[in-house]
């Protein structure tokens, strides 16, 4: 029979292995240091090639569902990726060449391909035919690569706009194949694996760009005479730090910030009162609840209205990050309803003023 002392020890052993096993879905927590939150983002010689283990679509996405639906599978991924994209080169490398999540992914899912540029013709869920370009702009698949996961009844059950890492890739697999996405976000989902963090009082990253309290940011009665750029970021967070480290650091960066009003807020933070764009008031958590956040640090641009006209809740660097800013500053989404199209109409030129700054070659 164990002692006393042996039995205490053994319990000990089993709640940190526990408390390990629920901090690594932690929502919007900590994530692990990986070389995946930090790489130059410049367009690269990357050609959109899928693994051939992608379902050979014959352009019918509810056909392709049912496929996947009738072999005992949870749903369907659509892939938006494009040539030269360094976070769709990311995915394919870091996510999708790793052997238990590819199991994973395949046991549960069957993938689809899209190029977001194609001008191929597709049938979407709701049955009408379009080109493949004309189909992201409606599912709104800002940045690539985006995963499109849709599930019985043709519902969406999930959309993951960016390139997100391993972790938080299988958090999503997961929240779609056990059916979590039937009563919660997918932000509550990871709150729930494990409670907000102790060290949620801890500061922020630092920086002269931000605007002091008191946060009123309504803007829905009088117009701004900037657009506004929300971060919304938590203590000893990997990505936060990679983001202050490196992107904000970046000379052409920092300039572009300069037309924006910048607010740095804790998404644990539920203390600190905020009056929201558009009129609301909050504390800074209650509000990244209501936006229904799920990573840190992310970033998003309201227009001189109130009105969200940017998010960016994936891995972000600088040139992505510039690129971003100038499209929200001098209101090209009001050209360009996708992102996408304007980035392919501007990299050559965005990809001068980059190296123009010293910090690319």
């Amino acid at each position: 029979m164990q002692s006393l002392g042996l039995q205490i020890r053994t319990a000990l052993v089993a709640l940190v292995v526990i408390a390990a096993l629920l901090c690594s879905c932690t929502a919007i927590a900590a994530p692990p240091a990986e070389d995946s939150y930090s790489f130059i983002d410049l367009p690269t010689d990357y050609q959109d090639d899928h693994p051939d283990w992608f379902k050979a679509s014959f352009s019918n996405l509810p056909e392709d569902l049912d496929d996947a639906l009738s072999s005992g599978k949870q749903g369907l991924i659509v892939y938006f990726g494009q040539k030269h994209c360094s976070y769709c080169q990311a995915l394919m490398r870091d996510n999708l060449s790793k052997g238990d999540l590819v199991r994973y992914l395949r046991l549960h899912f069957d993938m689809v391909g899209l190029n977001t540029h194609s001008i191929e013709k597709i049938t979407g869920m709701d049955g009408k035919t379009k080109p493949i370009n004309e189909f992201a702009i409606a599912q709104k698949a800002q940045l690539t690569p985006t995963l499109l996961f849709y599930v019985k009844g043709r519902k969406l059950a999930l959309k993951l706009v960016g390139y997100h890492p391993p972790y938080k890739m299988r958090a999503a697999l997961e929240y779609v194949a056990d059916g979590h996405y039937k009563t919660k976000s997918f932000g509550e989902y990871l709150e729930h694996a494990a409670p907000p963090p102790l060290f949620a009082d801890e500061t922020l990253n630092p920086d002269p760009l931000f605007s002091s309290p008191p946060y009123a940011l309504d803007r829905s009665r009088f117009a701004a005479r900037k657009p506004l750029l929300v971060i919304f970021e938590q203590p000893r967070c990997h990505a936060c730090d990679v983001l202050h480290s490196e992107p904000l650091q970046n000379p052409l960066v920092r300039k572009r910030l300069q037309a924006f009003e910048v607010v740095q807020l804790n998404v644990w933070d539920d203390s600190t009162p905020v009056l929201t764009p558009d009129g609301r008031r909050m504390t800074a958590r209650k509000w990244a609840r209501h936006l229904k956040l799920f990573y840190a640090p992310t970033l998003i641009m309201f227009d001189e209205h109130g009105k969200e006209v940017f998010r960016v809740d994936s891995v972000v660097q600088f040139f992505r990050l510039a690129n971003v800013l100038r499209y929200v500053a001098d209101k090209a989404y009001l050209k360009y309803p996708l992102f996408q199209l304007w980035n392919r109409d501007h990299a050559n030129e965005e990809v001068g003023l980059q190296r123009a700054t010293g910090v690319t070659k």
